[in-house]
């Protein structure tokens, strides 16, 4: 179902265009390509070890919607915040965090990011910048305005960027960050990835509008931004809008970024609720070799991308034997880190 009157969504950023060149840098587009390639090795590899028994609990890939992480993991500062889903293995890898650290946190070893406590739902690495994976649909919005208006109150100029699925925008958690986002002009941008299905339910069925977030930016006296989140460089251009917008004061962003996932809801999902039809449409816009054809095509070699690809693949198996040879975490740490008395000492 689709409302009359809701916006019709533009594709492109909002505010004042930013004096963004039209061409991409060449060593600019190689980093994309190759920030899509350790994803989508990096998430084959985490399937076939889950298949090995080797990743406990289950696991969310992003298999199919490389191009969002990679295209806002290359804009973004180094200093800026990322939030992200249970599907945050992509958003965590952009940010600097090692392969070994991700594969080692998913195998339950002591490599991990938490040293295994985590797993796969619960990437974190404050490090870089990665303040949570959230296993709870919607709930890390209204955490990523926090850290916004903390970044504001600082006067630092960074930026949180709030990565979230189709399905958290009918969760009241959405409304509220958006709307305080809006009022106090948060550095925030707010990004859905719109993969068609809230696990496994088509998110046209249960809502109201056409797009589900680019359709109520309005709401909000937001623009109404919606791209193809198959295409890493309108991705990357987008974010780059999008995060000078709110470096500058003037207030959050929310872009739905449209893209698919390639398999189920999760390692338990074989996805046959999906229309056949539906799926072969989108493998054959896969993003990885789509962008592998456009570079070709701007005059790239073929050896300099395949060089890209073998590097890429050695770094996943020389993390996936560093994360293998990682002994599990003593198990006294299992009572750290894990409670706070409420107290004021905190602080100190």
């Amino acid at each position: 179902m689709t409302n009359p009157q809701a916006s019709k969504p533009k594709a492109e950023a909002p505010g004042p265009k930013e004096d963004i060149a039209e061409a991409i840098a060449p060593a600019t587009r190689l980093k994309l390509f190759r920030s899509q390639l350790e994803i989508r090795y990096l998430e084959k590899r985490a399937y076939d070890l889950f298949l090995q028994n080797l990743v406990k609990g289950t696991s969310h890939l992003a298999l199919g919607q490389e191009a969002v992480a990679a295209g806002f993991g290359v804009a973004m500062r180094s200093d800026d915040y990322t939030f992200c889903t249970y599907r945050g293995h992509a958003h965590t890898l952009v940010r600097g965090v090692s392969m070994a650290g991700i594969l080692g946190e998913l195998m339950g070893r002591d490599c991990g990011l938490t040293r295994g406590k985590g797993g796969s739902m619960h990437l974190t690495s404050v490090e870089h910048g990665v303040m949570g994976s959230y296993a709870i649909v919607g709930a890390h919005l209204p955490i990523a305005a926090g850290a916004a208006w903390s970044a504001r109150y600082r006067g630092t100029e960074q930026v949180a960027v709030c990565f979230f699925g189709d399905g958290a925008t009918n969760i009241g958690a959405f409304h509220e960050a958006l709307n305080l986002a809006a009022v106090w002009k948060l550095p925030v941008v707010f990004v859905c990835e719109n993969n068609l299905y809230m696990e496994y339910t088509s998110i046209e069925t249960v809502t109201a509008v056409a797009h589900p977030a680019a359709d109520r930016a309005s709401a909000y006296g937001l623009e109404p931004v919606l791209i193809d989140g198959n295409d890493v460089e309108a991705v990357y251009r987008i974010a780059l809008q999008a995060l000078a917008k709110a470096r500058r004061g003037e207030g959050p962003s929310l872009i739905e970024a449209q893209t698919y996932r390639h398999g189920g809801h999760s390692r338990a999902d074989p996805a046959k609720y999906r229309p056949r039809k539906e799926v072969d449409a989108w493998l054959a816009r896969d993003p990885i070799p789509s962008y592998r054809q456009r570079l070709l095509a701007l005059g790239f070699s073929e050896s300099s991308l395949a060089e890209i690809e073998q590097e890429a693949q050695r770094a996943v198996d020389q993390a996936t034997e560093q994360a293998k040879a990682s002994p599990v975490p003593p198990t006294d740490i299992a009572g750290r880190d894990v409670w706070a008395s409420g107290g004021s000492e905190w602080r100190n």
